[in-house]
């Protein structure tokens, strides 16, 4: 059995000047990213490569749509590296354009093509949550099917992987806490997974520790103090990344997949929805097994009791952003059980990472009471 594996190579500039100057940007480098870091960050550099800003495609979630509207754009052009600069939508469009001969991505997600890898990838995160620098995993919304789906291939990872803390500047507060939940709730689940092992958990405990940390600096003082741990979290939300690569993600994120695909809640808010929730059922069904030494380190960094310690860690992520029910993004009483159905026949690749299995009606009753 695989324990570990990382073939992205993980680098750190300062600056984008100084990375772009390290990896020599050129003509034949294709750059996706947004307006607003483009304008800051790179258009006084006069690079000669080809730009495209993801958000003239359309906004939030990556779609199947807007990936296919940007390779029309692209009209076959040849590249030898794709650049992703931006957050997780960003990322995971760019994963996808390194496939041979990709004209509808549909034809990757549903594995009608094979999947040959034809240029170099490189990442670079302007949030500090989705870890997808260092993961093998592309998620998309299928407007057509109302949900998401996710492409997991060695293919699709970064060949480099960059750490520019200047990028996090401009980061609006709610996006970097949600990011930044989103990368804590991946070191935890991947630290129950059953496919964690003590490779992972170092990585693990190590994001857990870091992120914690900052978030409770933020609480006690102002939203201002992120800036000072920039740096900080990009390296912990990468080594939550490198941990649920190798580990993986289990219900948490399963759950939260139709509330992003039918209400469009970005992925990170809509994992925060589920997450303590997931895991006091998790608790509930089994208190003695890797959830125990897990919840023993959250109630010591939170500096509450075990007992508590679900509460604590809401308390602590309430203060940095609030968590709202479910029916306030329009979700129908009726749709409980609907959701549950279908994550259990279309999440199966997340769910196989349970600490422990879920029925239907435990994921009924955990959209119920979130309700």
């Amino acid at each position: 059995m695989q324990l570990f594996k990382l073939s992205t190579k993980l680098h750190r500039s300062e600056t984008f000047a100084e990375f772009a100057k390290d990896f020599e940007l050129n003509e034949h480098d294709l750059v996706l990213t947004n307006e607003f870091i483009y304008q800051p960050f790179m258009e006084k550099l006069g690079l000669p490569c080809r730009f495209v800003m993801q958000e003239k495609y359309g906004q939030g979630e990556p779609s199947d749509e807007m990936m296919n509207s940007i390779l029309r754009d692209l009209g076959g052009a040849s590249f030898r590296r794709v650049i992703a600069i931006g957050g997780g939508t960003v990322i995971d469009i760019a994963k996808l354009f390194v496939i041979k001969d990709l004209t509808d991505v549909m034809d990757a997600f549903d594995h009608k093509i094979p999947l040959i890898k034809d240029r170099q990838l490189v990442i670079i995160p302007t949030t500090c949550g989705t870890g997808s620098e260092v993961t093998n995993i592309s998620i998309a919304e299928i407007k057509s099917r109302h949900t998401k789906m996710g492409l997991a291939d060695d293919v699709i990872v970064a060949d480099d992987a960059v750490i520019i803390p200047e990028l996090l500047a401009g980061l609006p507060f709610r996006f970097y806490a949600a990011s930044s939940i989103d990368a804590l709730i991946h070191a935890v689940e991947s630290y129950v997974s059953p496919k964690c092992n003590p490779y992972t958990r170092v990585f693990s405990v190590a994001a857990m520790d870091t992120i914690i940390d900052v978030f409770k600096k933020i609480a006690a003082t102002s939203p201002e103090e992120r800036h000072k741990y920039a740096a900080d979290m990009l390296i912990a939300a990468n080594m939550a990344g490198i941990a649920f690569g190798n580990a993986g993600v289990g219900a948490v994120h399963a759950l939260s997949y139709p509330l992003g695909g039918n209400y469009h809640v970005p992925h990170g808010e809509a994992n925060y929805q589920f997450f303590t929730e997931v895991f006091k059922l998790y608790h509930a069904k089994d208190p003695k097994g890797a959830i125990a030494p897990l919840e023993a380190h959250l109630a010591e960094l939170l500096g509450s009791t075990v007992e508590n310690v679900y509460d604590a860690l809401d308390g602590l992520l309430g203060q940095l952003i609030s968590r709202k029910p479910l029916k306030e993004y329009g979700m129908k009483p009726e749709e409980c059980r609907g959701f549950a159905e279908s994550v259990l026949v279309t999440q199966q690749r997340l769910l196989k990472n349970n600490y422990v299995p879920f029925s239907v009606d435990e994921i009924e009753g955990i959209y119920n009471r979130l309700f």
